[in-house]
């Protein structure tokens, strides 16, 4: 192993449920990018969900059971790494508040979460990484998912990164700090709440007359992308880490 390998920082990729199960070519894209700018990265194969559903619905003795198992995994990790700013969000500023404070469990949530990021800024503040020799002729739009835009502070890095992408025009989406409607159980128990506010985001969403809308959770993209398929729209919806890694010519989210 050279010298540049062995200095190289061990990454974790967090790769999250709905990644998972869903949309795997996210997960392949940020294995993509993590390792273009110089990590060493592996997937820890008994991850589970990070706990935030359970998180969410007050359940804070079952997302502490989580969160100590996920915690004991990635303790190993220079960095956590998480295409999603949601989950991020509950390892790195959520998980230490489970615990009390002076307890072994929360010194051990701290460090880890004082080493979890959520990819795009990873790349772009961390790793300062630029994109090279990626293209996609196209018109796009960013929508900012509110875990990652208010607990993060992620707003500037994916449009950084971006930037670098030759032929794409980012134009600017009206609204496009404000919640897309989804909120992880939020859209389960208010729905009718949800599709109110999903049908005005969809709304600005065509009025920014792009041909692509881009974000960095696919929970938000998927209730986006859906409600735009349903009302006929031609707008196709992609993980920023698609368009980053130049795998966004495949089948688009929720198309």
């Amino acid at each position: 192993m050279s010298s540049a390998a062995a200095d190289a920082p061990r990454v974790g990729l967090f790769v999250t449920c709905l990644v998972d199960s869903i949309r795997p070519s996210i997960g392949f894209a940020a294995i993509a990018l993590l390792e273009a700018a110089g990590c060493r990265v592996d997937i820890p194969r008994r991850q589970t969900c990070c706990g935030q559903p359970a998180l969410n619905s007050g359940d804070r003795d079952g997302a502490a059971s989580i969160a100590q198992h996920t915690i004991a995994l990635l303790e190993p990790y220079d960095h956590v790494v998480v295409p999603s700013g949601s989950c991020a969000a509950t390892i790195r500023v959520h998980y230490p508040e489970l615990f009390e404070p002076g307890t072994a469990w929360h010194a051990r949530a701290v460090s880890v979460a004082n080493r979890t990021y959520e990819l795009l800024s990873y790349l772009s503040d961390i790793r300062r990484w630029v994109p090279e020799g990626v293209g996609m002729a196209a018109i796009a739009t960013y929508h900012d998912s509110c875990s990652g835009l208010r607990e993060l502070g992620i707003e500037a890095q994916p449009r950084r990164l971006l930037a670098g992408v030759a032929g794409l025009s980012l134009r600017k989406l009206e609204g496009s700090d404000t919640c897309c409607g989804f909120g992880g159980t939020f859209c389960v128990k208010y729905p009718a709440i949800s599709n109110a506010i999903v049908e005005e985001k969809a709304a600005h969403i065509e009025a920014a007359g792009a041909d692509i809308l881009l974000g960095g959770d696919l929970g938000c993209l998927m209730n986006m992308a859906g409600k735009l398929h349903r009302q006929g729209s031609r707008v196709r919806a992609y993980h920023a880490a698609e368009v980053l890694a130049g795998m966004a010519g495949g089948p688009a989210i929720g198309g």
